[in-house]
């Protein structure tokens, strides 16, 4: 009679373990359907940072984004039994890509639960890739409501679950970017960025370059409002956060994986702070280190970012996939080192773009408002345009709060400077004004109500 812990051990035995070879591994598994995508070099970043700057250009895969690569590498593996029974996906909206494209490829039926939030650029896709193969379902406004339906619909249907990052199979095959890199570059770089969102992506990137590029720093950029990655770090373990900003999507997770936390923690990540961030790049502590980093980065910054990738070098990045890009513009880099960025996704819905340009604006300190009391006579509105703006300023938005019959009336007044000098001018002259004015504080309750 046999020991029942031998097959426990059997069963151990074979399942993937997140290392270099299973990501070797992966990338022969998912090279018939995936082609490699291009590593180019930025001239713009390059001459901005000193360093040689490559841009790892993910939008260009099949679904705009990396997630296919983990998905494939799930779901080829399953047994025929499990592809029977179909799988189950949750997703802001890239994985499902992923997902439903390597459903219509093996002819397999999926499920994907996606947040009512994710954009709806990201659901047409889905359903195109997946086809008459996938259902999409929209469930809550967060990632983590998606996942907790999608988890009750595994629990009664006994499909499979297909996770966006918290599988070793899942960062195996997000792990395959690592290899293109090195097989693209002709040396070793000497720092890749990598966006953070549930961590698949990083855990697998890390593990393959720890591995077969062990002086490569590596840093892990997420988004200021949906920091799990810093919060795990911080606690010793995976936390969940009480709130996150949705606005970065592909990265907005409230709780970080536990097989990406187990790989990062294990590599000795640590959070840096912006103001240490110049230490961590000087070539004692970074090139050639191995050092490996978790930095967050401002939503403003980010869509600062989108713009410039759109504006100079026509790369339509969705806010997540600007995350690398944007972590490099807010450090200090060894002039001379090779920087590669993973350009993550290009799955932006054209319609974002006005939230982008205004959060934008008002992280470059161009873009401010006021409620202004008006006094309810003829010749207000003028007077404070004579007085108050200055020549390079404009007037953006302008809407009472409130009509009645007083003898003032509140407006909400949204003004662009010609430049962020410009604000101690402007609230100099609003001061010296007979007009009751009150700048917002951007993150101010009021602010976040009234725009």
């Amino acid at each position: 009679m046999s020991n029942p812990l031998d097959v426990v051990d059997e069963l151990s035995a074979s399942r993937p373990v997140l290392n270099a070879d299973e990501i070797d591994a992966a990338a022969k598994r998912i090279a018939d359907i995936i082609e490699p995508t291009p590593l180019q070099f930025s001239p713009r970043l390059s001459a901005a940072t000193g360093a040689k700057v490559y841009l790892k250009r993910e939008d260009f895969s099949a679904v705009r984004s990396y997630k296919l690569r983990g998905a494939y590498n799930l779901i080829v593996q399953l047994t025929t039994a499990e592809k029977a029974a179909g799988v189950v996906a949750a997703s802001a909206g890239n994985h499902a890509q992923g997902v439903a494209f390597a459903c219509k490829a093996m002819g397999i039926s999926g499920r994907i639960y996606v947040p009512t939030t994710t954009p709806r650029q990201k659901r047409d896709r889905i359903r195109v890739h997946g086809g008459e193969f996938v259902e999409l379902i929209a469930v809550g406004e967060t990632y983590d409501a998606a996942a907790a339906a999608a988890a009750d619909d595994v629990a009664r249907t006994g499909a499979t679950m297909v996770p966006p990052f918290d599988d070793v199979r899942t960062a195996a095959g997000q792990g395959t970017i690592a290899v293109e890199i090195l097989d693209q570059l002709d040396t070793s770089p000497d720092l890749v960025i990598v966006p953070v969102g549930g961590g698949g992506c990083l855990a697998g990137i890390g593990t393959y370059l720890r591995d077969r590029s062990p002086r490569t720093a590596i840093l892990g950029v997420e988004p200021a409002g949906a920091a799990s990655m810093t919060a795990a770090l911080v606690a010793g373990a995976p936390v969940t956060l009480p709130e996150i900003d949705p606005f970065v999507d592909g990265a907005a997770v409230r709780r970080i994986g536990a097989v990406p936390f187990a790989a990062v923690s294990g590599f000795g990540g640590r959070v840096v702070s912006h103001a240490s961030l110049p230490l961590l790049t000087a070539p004692e502590s970074l090139r050639g280190s191995g050092a490996f980093r978790i930095m967050q980065v401002d939503e403003g910054a980010i869509c600062t970012c989108m713009l410039d990738l759109y504006q100079n070098e026509g790369i339509i990045a969705e806010p997540a996939g600007a995350l690398a890009v944007t972590g490099l513009s807010e450090i200090t880099v060894e002039p001379g080192s090779t920087v590669v960025c993973l350009v993550s996704g290009g799955n932006n819905d054209v319609s974002r773009y006005g939230e982008i340009i205004e959060r934008s604006l008002v992280h470059r300190g161009l873009k401010h408002y006021f409620l202004v009391d008006f006094p309810q006579e003829p010749g207000a509105l003028r007077r404070f345009l004579n007085e108050v703006l200055g020549p390079d300023d404009d007037i953006t938005m302008f809407e009472y709060v409130k009509r009645n019959n007083r003898e003032t009336g509140a407006a909400l007044v949204g003004i662009e400077l010609g430049a962020p000098s410009g604000l101690a001018s402007l609230q100099q002259r609003i001061a010296d004004s007979p007009i009751q004015c009150e700048r917002l504080e951007p993150g101010s309750p009021a602010y976040r109500y009234l725009t």
